[in-house]
């Protein structure tokens, strides 16, 4: 069964642990059997789901913001033409660009959306690749302005930093710099940051 699980985090400002306990869940399994990244809107009301058996973007709707037991599907876009095995999609700040990224291309793929969030107005725009620095790509994702490009890896067990002379352009990218996670994990798949960039965090 492959489905979203939800989980809630409560902070305690007097220790220094946190502690986490399962909620919901919300099966994706009707649109994609194999998925491999998703994400949300800012607000929570829209939720999207990337896989690669599908080789497409799942949208959907969520009544109440960030509550995945009020999901419901909407449409899908088909991401196959660029990438057959898509593992990580990402946005930028208003949904009016989509990224997405994959192991057969070993590049980031950008897409426009007329409408910010709605993947039926999606169109490919360009692509970058990241093959000189990573070979098995497994997640995407930037900074706040879009300047600032992380590609983590599967064969290199690190993360790739790239910057952008144009926010979201993925054509004015280019490498500076890469940071092993080989001493904690050797086959990573996810990477995300806090909001001003302080925390790094490596699922795998």
């Amino acid at each position: 069964i492959f489905k979203i699980n939800l989980l809630v985090i409560t902070l305690f400002t007097s220790s220094a642990h946190a502690a986490t306990s399962f909620v919901d869940s919300f099966s994706v399994s009707s649109q994609e059997t194999g998925p491999t990244s998703v994400t949300f809107n800012n607000d929570g009301t829209k939720m999207f789901v990337l896989g690669y058996s599908g080789d497409d973007v799942n949208e959907y709707t969520l009544s109440t913001g960030f509550d995945v037991s009020t999901a419901s599907f909407v449409d899908s876009f088909s991401v196959g033409a660029q990438e057959i095995v898509p593992q990580s999609i990402a946005f930028n700040n208003d949904g009016t660009k989509m990224f997405v990224m994959g192991y057969v291309g070993d590049d980031v793929n950008e897409y426009t959306l007329s409408t910010g969030f709605d993947v039926s107005t999606a169109t490919f725009v360009d692509s970058f690749s990241v093959a000189t620095q990573e070979t098995s790509p497994t997640s995407v994702t930037f900074n706040n302005d879009g300047t600032k490009m992380f590609v983590l890896g599967y064969s290199g067990d690190d993360v790739n930093e790239y910057t952008l002379s144009t926010g979201f352009d993925v054509s004015t990218a280019t490498f500076v710099d890469s940071f092993s996670v080989a001493t904690q994990e050797t086959s990573p798949t996810s990477v995300t940051f806090n909001n001003d960039g302080t925390k790094m965090f490596v699922l795998g």
